[in-house]
């Protein structure tokens, strides 16, 4: 059986091409099965998965548990808002006490960049990153991916720009590496206070005309403003943003074609696209999330049967 060539998922950047390929087929396969009408297969009954999570999520960890359950895992759902994470115990503590349950896997999510990196040489257990801070978000890069592979065919020499926050987000930097690593052409598009200083070393262009890059490109996934990670002010207003780099029905039905519009949630409805937009044809915003869950199935599930 092919398996893949890393022991963790921490972030895209240590995956090769053939590594996405296995992650899209066995989602493949786990796709059918959550469309049957018993949704559960028993692969990983003897596997314990704790999710951790040091930042809010919904979504994710939604999706995660769902893919967790569809898969016969046990799990643990552990919140450090609620813990004692506040009172001052460590990262590695916290997680030893964790796995001192028997406990196989580790889901995490962390505000700071390359945590679950640090966390894969102290314990030992299989970690799957789920977002370190505004470093990388794997699993959503690869659904993103497998969404456009769904609806075009293919990502290689397909033209994919992504708009918005792309300093902050884990989501740009992990789908600039999996689109690239896939054989995508990449543009990054929004303010130039929002763009990181060396990100065409990445091997991606910035273009500031949201217009030219709509016109360029086959696929657009529209990220929100991370309000929450924002200690300074990067643009004026929010409106102005929305003037300039947000998505409404009037500009999609002016381009020369017809796009793809994508969004990795939650989604600020009137800042970086307008409703009619979200809920029209061309978005595959639900098919994402329903994806999501094949593809940290997929994951789960060849990260599991490394375990030794």
């Amino acid at each position: 059986m092919a398996e893949l060539s890393v022991e963790h998922l921490l972030g895209i950047k240590y995956l090769n091409e053939n590594d996405i390929q296995l992650i899209f087929e066995t989602a493949d396969h786990f796709k059918e099965v959550i469309n049957r009408s018993i949704k559960k297969v028993p692969s990983l009954r003897d596997i314990t998965i704790a999710n951790i999570f040091f930042e809010n999520s919904t979504r994710t960890k939604l999706s995660f548990e769902l893919a967790e359950k569809r898969l016969s895992a046990d799990v643990i759902n552990f919140s450090a808002g609620q813990s004692s994470v506040k009172k001052g115990e460590t990262l590695i503590d916290t997680v030893n006490n964790i796995l001192s349950m028997k406990v196989d896997m580790v889901v995490m999510r962390h505000p700071n960049p390359g945590a679950g990196i640090f966390l894969s040489k102290h314990v030992n257990a299989s970690i799957v990153n789920a977002g370190d801070g505004a470093h990388e978000h794997p699993t959503q890069a690869l659904l993103d991916s497998y969404s456009i592979r769904e609806k075009l065919g293919d990502v290689a020499g397909k033209n994919v720009v992504i708009v918005g926050d792309i300093l902050h987000s884990r989501v740009a930097l992990s789908n600039i590496f999996a689109l690239k690593l896939q054989g995508a052409n990449v543009k990054v598009c929004g303010p130039k206070t929002l763009m990181p200083k060396h990100i065409e070393s990445l091997g991606v262009t910035v273009e500031t005309d949201l217009r030219k890059a709509l016109n360029w490109c086959d696929v657009a996934n529209m990220l929100r403003i991370q309000n929450e990670r924002l200690d300074i002010s990067y643009f004026p207003t929010t409106r102005e943003y929305t003037q300039q780099f947000g998505v409404n029905k009037k500009l999609l039905n002016s381009l020369d074609k017809e796009i793809v519009i994508m969004h990795p949630g939650p989604i600020n409805r009137g800042v970086e696209i307008t409703s009619d937009v979200a809920d029209s044809k061309q978005s595959i915003i639900l098919n994402q999330v329903e994806n999501g869950v094949a593809i940290r199935m997929a994951v789960i599930y060849l990260l599991a049967s490394k375990i030794k």
